[in-house]
């Protein structure tokens, strides 16, 4: 077992002397929105760029609501965005805002950031009809230099996949930078959350994972000392990306796209099962299996430092490695590539929300709309069941008797039937997202996140109506999520027309 060199701890800065770094002004007084144009969409909305009056510059901004885990995030990323490989924020506004799509205005944190230009990193792979080792290599060097810039100051980024690296624009030797610290945390010997993109999570990732969601359902005891992992769960990150820097394909990965990473691809993540299939690596050097080797260690202890990858020969090789990979005909292959985004979307929508804890009511007790229409369609059918009887005696069919319990239990069997229907499963999805629209909100992220998760089942349930889906997209659905803050008065009268259209055809 090697011995790691420390890191060098730098805390993050004082609450009161951080809090200072949010301008209170407008920033509209100081910088020109571009509401019709997108830089790049997220889980928190599109990037859009905007012009600073004053000198006219082009910068890219990004918003978030104004909460702990936002403001965590600027304080992360406003520690690291002094190094030349990671991307600069210039200012920072907290302001009450009212999106030109929105029927209220909400407080918000604006990041104004450097413009990056040139995309992201596999997308510019893909462009590049010559892309050598050498190239591969540098890029390598760059993104190695920044994680050993937030490692010295301990932070942990958690979130190192090609979408997080982008290039300052389209020259060749357009210096590339680390972005979107949404997940990023100072590693102070407690990081146990499971933040963590597909393809791109650490086995230590995915075992707090398993434990987080086994002590939530109360399968094993809280543990007193929680599992927790580091800072190297960065430099497994760093190794996927090489892998599929040079071949085009991630070295783990499965036919079964879905929510939750596949069984069978989990398996081969923990066990660090992967080759190198000769087709693809025959012309690729040793050097560079070695290092790929040395990151895709399953036990940390046992993988490369961010130091150790710094002084890897394949980082100062002086020879040529000018063989060509086969990574950008793989990448140009936009249906692959569009698949490996949509699971990274899907699992963003369930990740990035924070967690719920929420207090049931007695159902006694609870004025809910739904329950109550529910209710009174169970009374209407105990009265068929009633008049049914009454029928059956009048021709003598049966003896006679009253309703009983076991009338109520033939009730609810009927009613569960009926709900089972594809049709009525899949109004009775769209009803709850109405009724999520329509409720009260307290906590504004987390009622986003409730918003989506139930979208996202009535999505599954209606996904041969393609009308609703055409107008569901149209107000920036995804499949997965809103890419834009969506008028919930808006959603609720779009989704109860649709609903009223239905029922006039059965």
């Amino acid at each position: 077992m090697r011995h790691q060199p420390a890191a060098m701890e730098a805390p993050p800065p004082p609450p009161a002397a951080a809090d200072c770094l949010f301008k209170t002004t407008a920033i509209l007084e100081e910088y020109t929105i571009l509401w019709n144009q997108k830089l790049g969409a997220g889980i928190s909305g599109p990037v859009r760029p905007c012009v600073r009056k004053e000198t006219g510059g082009r910068f890219a901004l990004k918003m978030l609501l104004d909460c702990p885990k936002s403001r965590n995030e600027v304080k992360v990323h406003l520690m690291c965005c002094s190094h030349p490989h990671v991307v600069q924020l210039h200012h920072v506004y907290a302001n009450t805002l009212q999106l030109p799509h929105e029927s209220m205005a909400r407080a918000r944190l604006l990041i104004v950031m450097e413009m990056m230009e040139g995309g992201e990193l596999f997308h510019r792979i893909s462009q590049c009809r010559h892309f050598t080792e050498k190239q591969a290599s540098q890029v390598a060097k760059q993104v190695a230099l920044a994680l050993q810039h937030c490692h010295s100051l301990n932070v942990a980024h958690r979130d190192l996949k090609p979408e997080n690296l982008l290039f300052k624009d389209n020259t060749l030797d357009a210096p590339l930078k680390l972005c979107d610290f949404g997940f990023a945390k100072v590693d102070q010997g407690d990081l146990m959350t499971p933040q963590f993109t597909p393809y791109y999570a650490a086995p230590q990732v995915l075992e707090a994972q398993k434990r987080h969601r086994k002590e939530k359902a109360g399968i094993i005891p809280t543990s007193p000392t929680p599992y927790t992992y580091n800072k190297s769960c960065d430099l497994w990150s760093m190794g996927v990306i090489i892998y599929v820097m040079l071949c085009g394909y991630p070295p783990f990965h499965s036919e079964q796209h879905g929510h939750c990473v596949p069984k069978d691809m989990r398996r081969k993540i923990m066990l660090g099962r992967f080759d190198f299939p000769e087709e693809e690596w025959g012309q690729i050097s040793e050097l560079a299996k070695d290092i790929v080797r040395k990151l895709l260690r399953v036990k940390p202890e046992e993988r490369l430092t961010v130091d150790e990858v710094l002084a890897h020969p394949w980082l100062n090789s002086l020879e040529a490695m000018d063989n060509v990979l086969p990574s950008s005909n793989f990448l140009m292959d936009k249906v692959a590539m569009a698949e490996l985004q949509q699971v990274h979307a899907e699992q963003l929508a369930s990740m990035r929300m924070p967690e719920c804890r929420v207090t049931l009511k007695p159902l006694t007790s609870a004025n809910n709309p739904i329950l109550r229409k529910r209710k009174m369609f169970r009374t209407e059918l105990c009265t068929g069941c009633q008049n049914d009887a009454m029928e059956q005696l009048s021709k003598g069919d049966c003896c006679p008797r009253d309703i009983t319990a076991n009338d109520n239990i033939q009730c609810l069997s009927r009613l569960a039937c009926h709900s089972q229907s594809a049709e009525d499963q899949a109004v009775g999805k769209l009803r709850d997202v109405i009724a999520q629209c329509i409720l009260p909100q307290q906590d504004e992220e987390v009622e986003e996140w409730k918003l989506c998760q139930a979208m996202h089942e009535a999505w599954i349930c209606c996904h041969h109506q393609h009308l609703l889906q055409n107008a569901l997209q149209s107000i920036g659905w995804n499949g997965s999520f809103f890419e834009e803050r969506v008028d919930r008065l808006r959603l609720a009268e779009l989704l109860r027309h649709f609903i009223e259209e239905e029922e006039k055809h059965q």
